[in-house]
């Protein structure tokens, strides 16, 4: 099969940061490699933070919040910067179906229909600026006078992104801190950076006052220089449990705010009523996208007993006519892992589910005739044991278990059995029902039918899946602090 061969890069400065609202040479000569996942070849590079350049950053931010006019701006002057990005973003999402891609695997078409998500969230958080209670009276509890809760801004927040979903994932933490009256320092991954370039040009093109938007691209290690400045007021990250425990612990010490959006291994309880083959097709169709690489993914497929045989063969029939290729072949339906290390850890993890004893039903291998790229087969592993490494932890790529169950109860147990509470679905016929097994599973999101995560409402999990939510309303409080003021009367008098 022909690869696409990459093209111009549509960035104009990779090679340096946007920090106080001008785009400034890093600190030393070091670079980051961004490897195509397609080609395998160096796409572009992009100048890599050292702790002086991250100083800058958080020096820049905390200039404009302690100084600057954004944290003094209405609620709705604001959201006039947010429509304005929201139209910005939307002019770019062609630069968005070039980059992404080759950064992560998505599919091109996939990334397109993504940014609609993206500029929604911006222009949603625009029009909460005019319903959202800001400030609102409350009753002093001694009596007499005038009480208040005024909601404000918790200040300098270092936003800390992943590599799966940049785009997305810096829209429902950027729109509600800016809107909030925060400012920002947005560290992108040393694997999928274009995204938070891009994000620094629309920056500087709807002219966001200087140091509200800082964006700089940084390996992990110096990025803890980001969590442990006591200049920054809060930390809102997306990625590993590991990288987010160690987060906790460093803002614990020094009580600062953070939000963590974690990892999961998310269950889909497949009642005895359901439609089997309409289930398998629809989580079969639902891990092709971005290859599996998605936290909230359905990976656990919980049946019962007596039809564990008959889900098993119908996610292998749906996977076996996955077409596996170039992101940007129209009639491809899954890329790409986004790197090397990605692959060798799902190749690892099929090495672990034969040793398991699990039964590989699909995929497993590489697809033939693709030489280049970090391609892997859409796999399933029936008669897995909940208790084994596979069913366990996150993989993180088109990987599905099937887990038997003796019973109703039995697969709300078996559910429940991880460390992890991200997402689940229920399939049913009965809906009444998908809501009273939904109850009763300890996950952030329970869909119904299908994967039903939804930002736009509230995105998060329960346990080891994170702290906070991100998306709706619940995703704006984490960048508010809630202030008490207790007056002898109302403002302005008796009136």
């Amino acid at each position: 099969m022909d690869i696409t061969t990459a093209g111009a890069v549509p960035l104009d400065r990779p090679d340096e940061f946007y920090i106080g609202g001008r785009w400034v040479a890093p600190t030393s000569s070091d670079t980051i490699d961004v490897v195509d996942s397609v080609t395998e070849q160096v796409y572009f590079s992009v100048a890599e933070a050292r702790n002086a350049d991250i100083a800058a950053a958080v020096g820049a931010a905390r200039a404009a919040f302690d100084d600057g006019p954004w944290p003094r701006m209405t609620h709705g002057q604001r959201a006039e910067y947010l429509r304005a990005i929201a139209s910005a973003v939307e002019d770019r999402v062609e630069d968005v179906a070039q980059i992404w891609p080759r950064e992560s695997g998505i599919l091109a078409g996939a990334a397109r229909a993504a940014m609609g998500e993206v500029t929604g969230a911006y222009s949603y958080y625009a029009e909460l600026a005019a319903s959202f209670p800001f400030e609102e009276p409350a009753t002093p509890s001694g009596g007499g006078g005038y009480g208040t809760i005024v909601r404000e801004p918790v200040g300098v927040v270092g936003a800390i992104i992943p590599w799966n979903v940049p785009m997305t994932l810096i829209a429902y933490k950027l729109a509600p801190a800016l809107l909030a009256g925060c400012t920002v320092v947005l560290k992108a991954s040393p694997e999928a950076p274009g995204a938070a370039l891009i994000m620094a040009e629309i920056a500087e093109q709807v002219g966001l006052p200087a140091g509200v938007l800082n964006v700089v691209t940084a390996d992990r290690e110096v990025s803890e220089t980001l969590v442990r400045d006591p200049r920054v007021d809060k930390i809102t990250f997306t990625g590993s449990t590991a990288a987010g425990k160690a987060i906790a612990g460093i803002m614990t010490e020094r009580v600062g705010r953070f939000t963590l959006e974690l990892g999961g291994k998310s269950a889909a309880v497949v009642l005895d009523d359901a439609d089997i083959a309409e289930a398998a097709r629809v989580l079969a169709g639902a891990e092709c996208f971005l290859t599996g690489q998605i936290c909230g993914s359905l990976t656990r497929i919980i049946v019962p007993r007596h039809r564990h045989d008959e889900m098993v063969e119908g996610l292998a029939d749906a996977f076996s006519q996955v077409r596996v290729g170039d992101p940007f072949d129209p009639a491809v339906q899954m890329g790409p892992l986004a790197t090397e290390r990605q692959r060798e850890r799902v190749e690892g993890y099929v090495e672990i589910g034969l040793s398991e004893g699990a039964t590989l039903a699909a995929g497993g291998g590489r697809p033939a005739g693709l030489d280049r790229g970090w391609f892997v087969e859409p796999t399933v592993f029936g008669n897995v044991d909940n208790s084994w490494r596979i069913a366990q932890e996150e993989i993180f790529g088109p990987v599905l278990t099937v887990i038997p169950a003796k019973d109703e109860q039995d697969a709300i147990r078996i559910a429940n059995d991880s460390i992890y509470g991200l997402n689940a679905s229920v399939f049913t016929r009965d809906v009444d029902k998908a809501l009273a097994v939904g109850r009763q599973l300890r996950a952030g999101t329970v869909g119904h039918n299908d994967n039903r995560a939804d930002f736009g409402i509230g995105f998060g999990g329960f346990k080891q899946s994170g702290i906070g939510r991100e998306g709706g309303v619940a995703g704006l409080l984490p960048y508010l602090e809630n202030k008490t003021m207790v007056l002898e009367d109302k403002p302005g008098g008796s009136e």
